[in-house]
Order: C-alpha cells, then structure tokens, then sequence
C-alpha cells in the first residue's frame, strides 16, 4: 500500500517518526511525507530511509484563513496525485487540513495522532477563548473526516470525548507517545556527582514551564552555588514562545545555563544526574523518553502526558505545575537523595516496559492495517 504522513516539518517527520516510517517500509509498504520546507539534513535522512519527501506551505502558527486555505487545496492536489491507501497526520494543523483534505480526495483510510492538547487547544494557556473555541471547531471539523485516532495519554482522550471532538465513529487508540529507540538511548551510569547537573530540554514556551525552571535555579543556586541548571532548547514562534529579550533576562537572574538549540542531546543527557520537564501538558513528552532510557531520574508535574512518565519515588518527582516553589524543593530534595542509582535503573526499566518505540509502532501499524499482528493491549474505543 501507499500511505502519506503528514507532518509540520521535515525534522520531526525523521526525529519523532523516523522509526515508525522504518516500520512501515521494512513492511512492504511505500511511503510519501509531507511537511513544509525542509532542510536537506533532514529530507537526505528521509530518503536514506526509503520516504519520498513533498514539499507543501504551511503557517505552523499562523490564524490566516487564506493561508489556511491553500495548505488545505495543497493537500488535496497532493492527495489527488499520490491516490494513498492511508494517511496519518500528526500535530493540529496537518491533522485539522489533512483529514479534510484527503476525505475529499477519497483516501480511503484516515488516521490522526493527537500529540498532546497544546497551549491553544487546553484549558490551561490562558488562550483567549475566541481562539480556544475557534480551534476547537476545527478540529471537530477536521475529526469528522477521520476514522482512526491515536491518543499518547488517557487525559487528552478524555479530554477529545468531553469536548465532543472524537465520536462513536472513529476506532481510538492509545499508544504511548512517539516511544524511544532503547538501541540508540542506552543506559549510562550517572557521572560523579559533583558537578550535580540538571537537565531540561523543551522548546523555549511559556507552556513547558520555562519561567517556573529559571525561578527555581535561581533558588536552587543560591543554596547550592556547584549545582549546574542547563537549559537546552530552540527558540519558537508559538504564541507561548519567548523572545530572545526575555531569554536574556532570564538568565541575568542567575543559576540558568542556556546551551542553545542542540543536534544531538543524548550526551548531555548521559552527562546530567536528574531530567526536569515542569511543562503545563504534554502528549507524551519525547524528551522525557529519551532521559528514562539513558537511566535519569526524572522531575515532572502531575499533568495530562507527564504523569505518566514518573511513578512517585520510584523514578522521580511530581510536582504541581506552574510552582516553582515546589520545583525548587524538589529539585534541592533530589540533589541530596542517595537513591539516584536506585532511581536511574528504575526509570530504564520503565523505558522498557511501556515505551519501546518497536512496540508502539505495533499498535500503529496493525491499526492502520499495515500488518496483521494485533497491537498488544490496544482495544479500540467506542
């Protein structure tokens, strides 16, 4: 068969489905992405694995209709040429237009990956409710046209169904998140502890709890002036990023280490001691995959896609989001904890048991009916 995966940019099209397009052309099957632009780092790595990338326009965070309209009509013209089997699109805008468009293309199978309910979608963003509400409508609209939705956490599917975003007619599944490739991500012991090196790497949005981080290194610092609190991370035109104004004044307070945008995080993971994600809500947080797998105990807030990374005192610490008080004691609590080793050997064994990407792409694949294994625990909803 022929599927299409729509994406919002190239980069993540190979960062966070590199391995599932593996998957699907180790299956037989061809595959098509599509996403806006793309550097040739990532569409070289695309086509070493064997995707065909097409380049559509796309305004990841922009509100103009018009603009809109066209990535809808360029979908579709992509549709018409192509004539998929399936497509499955991921992120609000690929999934909102690119269901729409290939229902109108006659593809047959329709699938969506909701990656997490994000700043606008949510209840949490202080989002005007206009545009709340707008998106909403949209993605109403959009799920109309699918069939088959993937949810990362139980929260956002509860969430979807309240809203009456899915209905009775689509097939819901639950995958835990994008997984992590153990084979890439391998345990590491954790580097002596002195130094003591936290680590968080998130894209620089309010959301992700970026300002509650820096409050609470400023904390953590005054007490434990050794401690290293790095930040790694790109900047972003979501509404909820930060300017580059901002970013200074952050780290003026003192106690934050900004190392930029980064190609490739695993060996500053291997030389942290614990993983920090205070983010607002997550689907599942990729980053947070890749920090289990190494071997780090993780700090993280009781929210919809985080929470179900950490078990409490096992592998780390939950904190409510949007405090950097607790944060701040939680992070000062894990650095004089005796448990990390302890904490480190649970947190790879979580990566194993829930999160491997081979047994995502499992439920995916089957349900997509691109393989006849059934998905392990995956039971559609009603």
């Amino acid at each position: 068969m022929k599927v299409v995966v729509l994406g919002p940019s190239a980069f993540s099209l190979i960062n966070f489905r590199g391995d599932m397009l593996a998957a699907i052309i180790a299956a037989g099957h061809h595959v098509v992405v599509s996403a806006p632009g793309g550097d040739r780092s990532s569409t070289s790595a695309l086509a070493f694995l064997g995707a065909r990338f097409e380049a559509v326009s796309l305004s990841r965070t922009g509100l103009n209709p018009l603009a809109d309209l066209g990535y809808l009509i360029s979908l579709w013209r992509l549709f018409r040429k192509e004539r998929p089997d399936v497509l499955l699109s991921y992120t609000a805008k690929p999934v909102i237009f690119g269901s729409l468009a290939a229902w109108i293309a006659g593809v047959p199978r329709r699938a969506s990956m909701v990656t997490g309910v994000g700043s606008a979608l949510g209840d949490y963003s202080g989002m005007h409710p206009f545009l709340s509400g707008l998106l909403r409508f949209l993605y109403r609209l959009g799920l109309l046209a699918a069939d088959t939705v993937f949810f990362q956490n139980p929260d956002d599917e509860r969430f979807f169904r309240e809203k009456r975003l899915v209905r009775t007619h689509h097939r819901v599944f639950q995958i835990r998140g994008s997984g992590v490739n153990l084979k890439r991500f391998r345990q590491a012991p954790l580097p002596a502890r002195s130094p003591f090196v936290f680590l968080m790497v998130a894209r620089l949005l309010r959301d992700k709890g970026l300002f509650e981080y820096a409050e609470a290194a400023q904390a953590v610092h005054s007490r434990f002036p050794d401690a290293r609190l790095q930040l790694i991370g790109p900047m972003d035109p979501n509404p909820t990023g930060i300017t580059s104004g901002e970013l200074e004044v952050l780290l003026r307070r003192g106690g934050l280490e900004y190392l930029g945008e980064v190609a490739d995080v695993l060996p500053h993971l291997e030389s942290a001691h614990v993983f920090v994600l205070p983010s607002y809500g997550e689907g599942t947080p990729r980053s947070t995959l890749e920090a289990l797998a190494v071997g780090r105990p993780v700090i993280t807030t009781d929210v919809p896609g985080c929470r179900e990374t950490v078990v409490a005192g096992v592998n780390g610490w939950l904190v409510p989001a949007r405090n950097s008080d607790a944060l701040a004691s939680a992070l000062m609590h894990a650095l004089c904890s005796k448990h990390l080793d302890q904490m480190a050997d649970r947190s790879r064994g979580l990566a194993e048991s829930r999160f491997d990407v081979h047994s995502v792409n499992l439920v995916i694949l089957t349900a997509l009916g691109l393989c006849c294994q059934p998905p392990p625990g995956a039971t559609p909803g009603m």
